[in-house]
């Protein structure tokens, strides 16, 4: 999440999520929470996602039929395996979106479901967690009562910035957001991603340092460079490719690593709540497994 648009939201989550699946063998669910359908384009063919739409099988679907019709939640239906190009992501699964959201969204605002579509927003999540390793989430800029309920019901959220005054002021934003009724819940920062960096660009090198000196943003250690690769990774291939193909050199470099430092962080808070647990004698909390972007 980062309230400034245009800084690699989608493409983030589509490369930690082929990542995830191909290189540490992870099964992923990917909910494309953003109304221009991005992570889902990259995943399939335009011809699918149309006919995914078209069939109302889509999270706005799996939204409106839970909280504007009161109908019982059944998510399984509007997973949609065989997504991907990458030859070894079979692992890969997506709840596709529909540019009908921000409709949904002025539907719960006029009809005062607020409370409903996050309980609706729990019970999903609290269905997936068991189904799958990790579920990413891809959010839109900007603060919607969507938005609002994914962050507050997640377990973590990652931050993804490029090396810019806007982009940086898109986090603190956030910052000032998150600090707004602690008592409603949200999600653990998990890091910030700094990506689409120029690494011989002074002014970037200065931003990526100036983030780094912020304990609190929590930076994972790997930028991610702009370079061509990455623009290409967004393009869905129907005749498929190998995970390397797709990711080579210093971007595949760049992605492994953040996703592994993904699953490293997962893995340490979990080991953090069942030492608070212990401690507390209370029992150990259930383990971590969805990630807000």
């Amino acid at each position: 999440m980062n309230t400034k648009g245009g800084v690699g939201k989608s493409t983030l989550v589509l490369a930690v999520a082929e990542t995830l699946t191909a290189i540490y063998n992870k099964s992923v669910l990917v909910i494309d929470s953003d109304s221009q359908a991005s992570v889902s384009s990259m995943l399939m063919t335009s011809m699918r996602l149309h006919k995914l739409q078209s069939e109302a099988t889509t999270i706005v679907d799996l939204l409106a039929n839970t909280v504007l019709q009161h109908q019982p939640l059944d998510w399984p239906r509007y997973v949609v395996a065989n997504t991907s190009d990458i030859d070894d992501a079979s692992g890969l699964y997506l709840i596709p979106s529909d540019m009908q959201l921000t409709l949904f969204e002025r539907e719960v605002s006029k009809e005062s479901q607020h409370g409903a579509l996050r309980a609706t927003i729990q019970s999903l999540l609290d269905g997936v967690r068991s189904a799958f390793d990790v579920v990413l989430i891809d959010c839109p800029p900007g603060l919607s009562v969507l938005t609002e309920s994914w962050l507050r019901e997640a377990d973590f959220h990652i931050s993804p910035t490029k090396p810019d005054y806007i982009s940086v002021c898109g986090l603190e934003v956030f910052r000032r957001f998150k600090s707004l009724n602690p008592e409603m819940g949200f999600a653990e920062n998990l890091g910030v991603v700094v990506n689409l960096m120029d690494p011989n660009g002074a002014q970037d090198r200065d931003y990526d340092a100036w983030l780094r000196q912020r304990a609190d943003n929590r930076c994972f250690t790997q930028p991610i460079h702009r370079s061509v690769s990455l623009q290409h990774i967004t393009q869905f291939s129907p005749e498929g490719r190998s995970w390397l193909g797709k990711y080579p050199g210093a971007v595949g470099v760049s992605i492994k690593s953040i996703a592994a430092e993904i699953l490293e962080r997962i893995a340490a808070s979990d080991r953090a709540d069942v030492a608070a647990a212990a401690t507390n004698g209370s029992p150990a909390a259930e383990t971590k497994a969805v990630g807000a972007s």
